[in-house]
């Protein structure tokens, strides 16, 4: 590698050091601020808020991702341009995809280092940090499991079992719920192709319920609907929402193989797309960003008060688009993969036509 080269490497790589240290210190401090209240007022000690507050870096880092890969190119050609080295680097007839060249590879490396940690770092860092919060704070245990498709849970007492296609809504398919006596025998067995929880009461439709009588025979109830008192809620139920993100890249390709109804398949497969979308994101943010700079910089000067802020700009637009993109492909309107693509698609086009232009 050149001098050159090594020389802008060396000062992308301090700038994202320094970039994401500020931001990860930012973060822990308005987190820190928003839930230290939660370890108080729940017996938690401060060793294990320290410890929560640690573990969570790795996460900050991966949320951050795009942003400070995208802000530690802008800044590294802003501190160039300011030092008049980028105008002497022009004048000595190096070219601009020479120079933008070294930035881009760091931000590959920087990209490769967020893939590692999803795949390796992460899963265990963000499933200590959720057990900490929600089941050693929240005391929220989950009460059952999830196979092939369906939800089982132990309630006080009885055994629920249901499809759940939408976890945002209180509305299940092909729902069971049994009940058993001191002698492990059945007592009630209450099936319904659709239950809905609305205003406290659930609401069963096309099932039949089947209770034991005192001789020891059972009597059999089939329904078109009925409103039934269960001890438990849908709300009771703890279902980790947040059990994608603690698998790693391997993991969420491994769980979208393994779903079986169109609905489950349409999300995972979503969630696998989206994961690897959002880590790679920062390369054409900054394959954007670097025209754009020189566009600022030759309208209003060498100042980097301006550069940064439009550089945040750019990044929460991509966010944006981003993320409507993910939620038409979760919802099956879009297919995962284009979903995935389509932001760097258009920008490294958009920005790739722009260098070209500011390179004549």
């Amino acid at each position: 590698m050149i001098l050159l080269n090594r020389y802008l490497l060396a000062q992308y790589i301090r700038n994202f050091i320094t970039v994401s240290t500020a931001f990860v210190a930012i973060y822990l401090l308005v987190d820190f601020f928003e839930k230290i209240d939660k370890f108080t007022s729940h017996g938690g000690t401060m060793g294990l808020a320290l410890r929560f507050f640690f573990l969570n870096i790795p996460f900050i880092l991966d949320q951050l991702g795009p942003v400070l890969i995208l802000l530690s190119g802008v800044i590294t050609l802003g501190m160039l341009n300011y030092n008049n080295e980028l105008r002497a680097l022009k004048a000595g007839g190096v070219p601009l995809k020479n120079i933008a060249k070294p930035v881009l590879i760091g931000a590959l490396l920087a990209t490769l280092l967020f893939m590692f940690m999803a795949q390796f770092i992460l899963p265990r860092t963000i499933s200590t940090t959720n057990r900490i919060w929600y089941e050693q704070l929240q005391g929220k245990v989950p009460l059952g499991i999830y196979r092939s498709g369906r939800y089982y849970y132990k309630g006080k007492e009885g055994f629920y079992s249901f499809e759940w296609p939408e976890t945002d809504r209180f509305s299940f398919k092909n729902f069971s719920y049994s009940q058993w006596n001191s002698a492990y025998n059945l007592k009630l067995l209450l099936s319904a192709g659709q239950a809905e929880w609305q205003n406290g009461t659930w609401i069963f439709s096309n099932g039949q319920t089947q209770h034991l009588k005192d001789g020891g025979e059972y009597s059999y109830t089939i329904f078109d609907e009925l409103e039934q008192t269960l001890p438990e809620s849908p709300d009771a139920f703890f279902v980790p929402a947040y059990r994608s993100a603690e698998l790693s890249l391997s993991g969420l390709f491994r769980e979208a193989r393994k779903k079986e109804t169109q609905e489950e398949k349409t999300v995972s497969w979503a969630n696998f797309y989206s994961r690897i979308s959002y880590i790679l994101l920062g390369i054409p943010l900054l394959l954007l960003g670097i025209p754009v700079l020189l566009i600022f910089y030759q309208k209003w000067g060498r100042d980097l008060a301006i550069a940064i802020p439009a550089s945040c700009m750019l990044a929460f637009v991509a966010w944006g688009f981003w993320g409507a993109l993910q939620s038409f492909a979760k919802a099956g309107y879009l297919a995962p993969t284009i979903a995935a693509v389509t932001v760097h698609i258009l920008f490294s086009a958009f920005g790739v036509f722009l260098l070209r232009k500011a390179a004549r």
